[in-house]
């Protein structure tokens, strides 16, 4: 069944990961490509106090690491090799 969504509806919706059961926060952005597709979101990256205040990493998790998206939650697969992408 395929599941149309609105952005606000998206970032209500927590990440998870399922190789370490890491929870990686709320939607902040969507990622298109040129020609319209979805490329992939990005999400907070890890918060230490210091980033807080000088500003902080984001994870980019592209658009086929991205398992389920649930009611409540969104399962996506990412490895350790997963590059993160800096705001």
């Amino acid at each position: 069944m395929v599941m149309d969504l609105t952005f606000c509806e998206l970032r209500e919706k927590e990440c998870v990961n399922t190789v370490d059961g890491r929870r990686l926060g709320h939607v902040l952005d969507i990622s298109f490509s040129c020609d319209g597709t979805v490329s992939g979101i990005v999400v907070p990256g890890e918060k230490k106090f210091f980033r807080n205040i000088i500003g902080s990493d984001s994870i980019f998790i592209p658009w086929r690491n991205i398992s389920k998206i649930g009611d409540d939650i969104i399962l996506v697969e990412l490895s350790c090799s997963t590059p993160a992408k800096e705001n």
